[in-house]
């Protein structure tokens, strides 16, 4: 079969507080049923810090400061997007650290325009491979908080995604 790509461009933000890190629920897309970074696509004409800020209001209900970029990496993952036709996303995530600025966690619960039905302050030793995205297990290498392999590979056909 052959494969037809769709490009992904993403920023997310790492933002921790008392020890744990701030994750999404995902109910779409190849990281469904898993955690995952705040964060998401970059609209036309749109900044990247600002795309990042309106994001995690999106996705957390909370205001954020980025404080600096931590990296790029880029993921090709096997996902089938029937809108569009594709077999698989080039996902290119722009990763940054972030603090709460202000307000209280929330999220939308309307799917058509956010694909997560869930936040929450997360503690480090209960995320694993099994139940995160390779976003959030990147993250965790760069935070140096957990001892796991770097998913920083050419293609996460053997990733495992339910």
């Amino acid at each position: 079969m052959e494969e037809k790509w769709h490009k992904h461009l993403g920023v997310y933000g790492i933002c921790i507080q008392e020890g744990k890190i701030l994750l999404i629920n995902k109910v779409g897309g190849p990281y469904t049923n898993r955690y995952d970074l705040p964060g998401g696509r970059v609209e036309p004409n749109e900044p990247l810090a600002q795309a990042l800020r309106r994001e995690f209001k999106e996705e957390t209900g909370i205001s954020i400061t980025v404080i600096e970029n931590i990296g790029v990496l880029d993921y090709l993952i096997p996902f089938k997007l029937e809108k569009q036709e594709t077999t698989h996303i080039h996902h290119i995530a722009i990763y940054y650290q972030v603090e709460h600025l202000s307000g209280e966690l929330s999220y939308s619960t309307d799917l058509e325009d956010n694909d997560s039905v869930g936040v929450g302050w997360v503690d480090f030793e209960l995320l694993t491979t099994e139940n995160c995205s390779p976003l959030v297990m990147q993250a965790l290498v760069w935070l140096g908080s957990k001892q796991v392999t770097n998913v920083e590979i050419a293609r996460l056909d053997d990733w495992v995604i339910m």
